[in-house]
């Protein structure tokens, strides 16, 4: 997909307005699991997860392409949104999100306050993508998706900083939502000659990528149902899919049950905190943790926007149970 060079130039991009994020082998956690794990921790960028990476060279993209484009609208479940609503602004454009009803409070503060007019539509994720590319043709907006070759260029640079500070790791588990992130953990592998193998992880609430992974055609799943709202995607997406289809060593499930106490086990061990679809790599990594003893294998904190509310009963014990017998999305 990109030469090491696409990815140096994107990586240096990234740069120049965050600091490469970290990645620390904690030694509680390896004690828990018996394995050397590392974490990449994406919960520390300026908006708090991975997608503020690929958001700038997407509006870089975009600016260069369509120099005359006043604005952008997009869906999301938060974290998408808030990193183009602060690129966007950043770049003079105004910027319009549109979230699912009952969507995170938090994570809706955060793309207002980041200079985003905020919509929210239908009930998934699904529902407010569709509403955005009514909106875009209607308002003549530029239509930012979830899976673009610059959004999966730029997000490539954390695949970057991990393998090049740990070349060695047998294994690296990757959330899985749209996709844009285990495409670019895999670019980067391929950039840089490893044999590392790379792990998605979809919630087991809304198993569509690795149910496409493995009939290699699109499957999609008519609710998403799950906390880990990150990862809620119900179709995915077509060329995320014919890309890590022959790439990705494997697509685990995991349920919300093991993600909560995955965020459990992130707080005990490096006191960080992951909201749900951040943890989903670290309970994959707990799943197969028998298969996994003595190796050393790299975990994705994607993120930490999580409500004070959901973490609060998830610390405390609790799951966040999510659906329609629960009132809420």
């Amino acid at each position: 997909m990109f030469s090491l060079e696409e990815l140096r130039e994107a990586q240096k991009r990234v740069y120049a307005e965050m600091p490469p994020t970290p990645q620390y082998s904690w030694p509680l956690l390896s004690q828990r699991l018996g394995v050397e794990v590392w974490v990449k921790h994406e919960n520390h960028t300026p908006t708090g997860a991975f997608k503020l990476r690929g958001a700038m060279t997407y509006i870089d993209w975009l600016k260069a392409t369509e120099p005359e484009v006043k604005g952008i609208i997009t869906a999301t479940r938060g974290n998408h949104g808030q990193a183009q609503a602060r690129a966007a602004r950043a770049a003079g454009l105004s910027a319009t999100i549109v979230v699912p009803k009952g969507n995170s409070k938090e994570k809706n503060a955060a793309m207002r306050a980041f200079g985003a007019e905020l919509i929210e539509h239908g009930e998934f994720f699904d529902d407010a993508k569709m509403e955005a590319k009514s909106r875009a043709a209607q308002y003549g907006l530029n239509m930012v998706p979830a899976y673009h070759r610059e959004l999966v260029r730029g997000v490539a640079s954390y695949g970057l900083e991990l393998l090049g500070e740990v070349p060695d790791l047998d294994t690296v588990y990757v959330p899985v939502g749209c996709g844009s992130g285990l495409c670019g953990t895999i670019a980067a592998k391929e950039a840089l000659g490893l044999d590392t193998k790379i792990v998605g992880v979809v919630s087991s609430h809304v198993e569509a990528a690795k149910l496409s992974f493995e009939a290699g055609k699109l499957i999609a799943c008519p609710t998403a149902y799950t906390f880990a709202d990150g990862v809620a995607v119900c179709t995915p997406v077509q060329d995320a899919l014919d890309y890590f289809g022959t790439r990705a060593e494997r697509l685990v499930a995991v349920s919300d049950d093991e993600v909560a106490e995955a965020i459990r086990c992130y707080w005990q061990d490096t006191h960080n905190l992951a909201e749900g679809a951040g943890a989903v790599a670290l309970a994959a990594l707990i799943q197969e943790r028998g298969t996994m003893q003595g190796k050393k294998v790299g975990v994705v904190l994607s993120g930490g926007n999580i409500d004070q509310e959901m973490a609060a009963e998830i610390l405390a014990g609790g799951v966040p149970r999510v659906g329609p017998a629960s009132g809420s999305n």
